[in-house]
């Protein structure tokens, strides 16, 4: 398919192939139709007008398009990197049939670039201001064969049929059975899955009775609305009012039982176990993440701070909940390059749960470290447990995910 565009500036030009060939030397970009796709279409004429280019065309950021009365990000176009992670995981066909959830326009543009003339594209999205913006967008930029429309996604489209690749543009914290119903049995379901608080561009293919994954990148992205939409569980930590421990797939504990836990000495456990900054982290999250039994994500109030928590990364970290105790990974440096990984623990119980953690990011290094991501699986709620191929298996509303290491 060729758009009908008109001339844009110089400088956007040359900026959008400056990012994409960054992109494509550093590995996410691979096939010539996601580079030729996301060189043609003009990304700065699908941003707010007001945005400057270097802003449009930052290869790792985001442009936000809609904010709600908070001020909270609801809707956005998303990094480059994302978008063409994304791209490559639908490995796209001339002539397929593709569902995108999320509208904003430029991701259906790329997406009919693709599959051309003799393919299809229907972008859908809840929110009418988000999708009337797609349409004239979309329109004024010679894309006006996509089809969009304005529903809850988590329902069946209407008149859509199946289709070859369902791509996802929200974070999605469950698979309604919509999505696989209108996938084709050789399709493709690519979703930023968020399991135990973490986020991964999953892409998911049939494996007889569920769905598996068939590769697995870190993402970020807005939170999915409608009746699919969830919100993580906030356990304010007894004592203070900075200290938030935020689960993903329920409270594992009886919260009263952390009500003395930062009355008691911090217990400190350096592993020995040493990171390069630069390291990409996602087996050792996902290897916390199927280990830990109450795993989550430690938040600390900046306005509120007082320093009884000391986590690294400015107001988070890695997290975990046990009996009376909670924990989190802390780092420190090691030489000139590298850091060494620690857990800090409080509560009556924080030496037995510290050296828990840390005992994980050893078997992480011995026996993950530097291999595959986990394999996801999806099957349907009320699956048996016997049924389940997993090392930890999460219950959502509509499907129960699994978390396994690959054999080989």
């Amino acid at each position: 398919m060729t758009g009908v565009t008109t001339a844009d500036s110089s400088e956007a030009t040359r900026l959008r192939h400056e990012i994409i060939d960054q992109l494509r030397t550093e590995g996410w970009i691979t096939s010539a139709e996601v580079e030729a796709a996301m060189k043609k279409v003009p990304r700065d004429r699908f941003t707010p007008p007001q945005t400057p280019l270097k802003e449009v065309y930052d290869p790792y950021s985001a442009v936000i398009t809609k904010t709600d009365e908070h001020g909270v990000q609801i809707s956005s176009v998303s990094a480059p990197q994302i978008q063409a992670i994304q791209l490559e995981q639908c490995r796209l066909q001339p002539g397929m049939r593709v569902l995108e959830i999320g509208s904003g326009g430029l991701n259906a543009a790329y997406l009919a670039e693709i599959v051309g003339r003799d393919g299809q594209v229907t972008t859908v999205d809840i929110d009418k201001e988000v999708t009337e913006r797609a349409a004239r967008l979309l329109a004024e930029n010679g894309y006006d064969q996509v089809r969009v429309v304005t529903a809850d996604a988590a329902e069946p489209v209407p008149d859509l049929g199946v289709v070859d690749v369902i791509l996802v543009t929200v974070g999605a914290w469950d698979i309604p059975p919509a999505w696989i119903d209108q996938l084709s049995v050789t399709g493709r379901l690519v979703v930023p899955l968020r399991t135990r608080g973490l986020t991964r561009s999953v892409a998911l293919t049939r494996a007889g009775d569920h769905l598996e994954s068939r590769s697995a990148k870190i993402c970020g992205f807005v939170p999915m609305q409608g009746s699919t939409g969830h919100e993580e569980q906030l356990l304010l930590v007894n004592g203070t009012p900075e200290i938030g421990l935020r689960f993903d797939d329920g409270l594992p504990i009886d919260p009263s039982r952390l009500d003395n836990a930062v009355t008691t000495p911090r217990v400190e456990r350096w592993t020995g176990v040493t990171i390069g900054r630069q390291e990409p982290l996602a087996t050792l999250q996902m290897h916390l993440a199927i280990t830990i039994p109450g795993f989550c994500i430690m938040a600390v109030d900046e306005d509120l701070d007082t320093g009884i928590v000391t986590p690294n990364r400015k107001g988070f970290s890695l997290a975990a909940a046990e009996d009376d105790s909670f924990a989190y990974l802390v780092h420190r440096p090691f030489g000139d390059t590298d850091v060494e990984y620690g857990v800090h623990a409080l509560g009556h119980n924080a030496q037995q749960l510290a050296e828990k953690i840390a005992k994980s990011l050893r078997d992480w290094e011995a026996h993950r470290r530097g291999g595959p991501v986990p394999v996801i699986r999806v099957y349907p709620a009320g699956t048996p447990d016997e049924q389940i191929e997993g090392d930890r298996i999460i219950d959502k509303v509509h499907t129960r995910i699994s978390l396994s290491w690959p054999t080989a």
